[in-house]
């Protein structure tokens, strides 16, 4: 026999890389050029030059066991020490690398805090829309999954709901902010209205309710939008960290987990995760990269192509009708779509090779999410089919511009 929960969670893709790969087939068949693919949160803009010219200084300088060999399980110190002192300089905090466990990107991350965090019964609240993924990680830690909706009209927290869903099974909210899928940012003074609630709860409770920051777009704002430090707000904080958006390399997985010494039993919380790395077979982050993490951890990719995409795409749809709210961060549109069910509609947009993600998965159906980190030309070039599908739909013209 094998394990049913595996083979069912193997058999159903999700949507993002069903999206994708039914995007290689039709490249395949028809030309890339003419497959407008906005499914995959792939990074288009080169790494920042420091990268490739730290990889090339290493590889040039230093002997290869070094770079290739095993580090310790929580990461190279050098590495966590430029991570320390990059956050220290930033938010005025005085981490140490002891607060620091490296990883193979913010998803291991996530998976590794609920493996270390949870015992039977607990509950982890998401804000919609949200990660896929975290249902995935929660549910595979023998976690429980809350979904506690957010304010239609701007996707930011909605308190009334967010108290019905916090009880005393609560281990944990996660805060994505820039969100993927929506791009929006979480304003401080709902984060200062999140902290108040969770303390209250906490003390109502006797235990504390951890709220773990997923922060893999942190750098990734426009217009001079300010990103809340999680940490100078509630000190039970956990945060996700990956290197996969702000230096342009996802597929290379680095990043950290972050464990303030504020944190309700941090010491306890540190060993957890080290012993949930180890128990989910992450023997150590990427050598190679942690060395380049440890010369680069301050740098972040030129965001100009980004927000000229942003711009572009956005205010485009506008124009043909559609419904969005104006992203402040990531690289992703979330649109309401023109049917109800999501999934049908974008099935029906691959009548012009238009690939988009259903919002279903999101927790949020009737939306669908754009990933607008492609070449400008190819948004240039699927200007027009999106205004024919929405003349498809009849909705060209009007948009309440939230």
């Amino acid at each position: 026999m094998i394990a049913e929960k595996m083979m069912r969670l193997g058999e159903k893709r999700s949507s993002i890389r069903e999206a994708y790969e039914y995007g290689r087939q039709r490249a395949a068949l028809i030309g890339e050029e003419n497959v407008f693919d906005f499914s995959l949160g792939n990074p288009h803009v080169p790494a920042p030059p420091g990268v490739r010219r730290a990889i090339r200084q290493l590889l040039e300088q230093e002997d290869d066991i070094e770079l290739f060999g095993y580090t310790p399980a929580q990461g190279l110190l050098k590495t966590r020490q430029a991570i320390a002192a990059d956050l220290n300089s930033r938010f005025g905090t005085s981490f140490g690398p002891e607060n620091l466990y490296l990883t193979c990107g913010a998803a291991a991350g996530i998976r590794i805090i609920t493996q270390a965090l949870t015992v039977p019964g607990d509950e982890y609240i998401v804000f919609t829309p949200y990660f896929p993924e975290y249902r995935v990680f929660v549910e595979d830690a023998g976690g429980k999954l809350v979904e506690a909706r957010t304010r239609e009209e701007d996707f930011q927290i909605d308190f009334p709901e967010l108290e019905r869903a916090v009880t005393e099974n609560t281990k944990a909210v996660f805060l994505n902010s820039p969100n993927n899928p929506s791009g929006v940012v979480i304003t401080e003074k709902n984060i200062i209205r999140l902290a108040a609630l969770l303390s209250a709860r906490s003390k109502a409770y006797g235990h504390p309710i951890y709220l773990v920051g997923d922060e893999p777009y942190r750098e990734l704002v426009y217009d001079g939008v300010n990103v809340p430090w999680l940490t100078k707000y509630y000190p039970d904080t956990l945060v996700c960290y990956s290197y996969s958006k702000s230096l342009s390399i996802p597929g290379e997985r680095a990043g950290y987990i972050l464990v303030p010494d504020e944190a309700a039993y941090a010491e306890k919380i540190y060993a957890a995760v080290c012993g949930a790395g180890r128990a989910l077979g992450y023997v150590c982050a990427p050598s190679l990269i942690q060395h380049v993490v440890a010369e680069c951890a301050g740098h972040a990719v030129d965001l100009d192509a980004y927000k000229k995409n942003r711009d572009l795409l956005y205010h485009a749809l506008q124009t043909y009708g559609y419904t969005c709210i104006r992203p402040d961060g990531a690289f992703y549109l979330f649109i309401r779509t023109l049917l109800p069910d999501s999934v049908a509609f974008c099935e029906y947009a691959r009548k012009y090779e238009l690939l988009l993600v259903p919002g279903d998965d999101f927790g949020c159906p009737g939306y669908a999410r754009i990933a607008y980190c492609v070449p400008a030309r190819r948004i240039e070039r699927a200007l027009p089919l999106f205004k024919k599908l929405a003349e498809d739909f009849g909705k060209e013209g009007n948009l309440d511009d939230k």
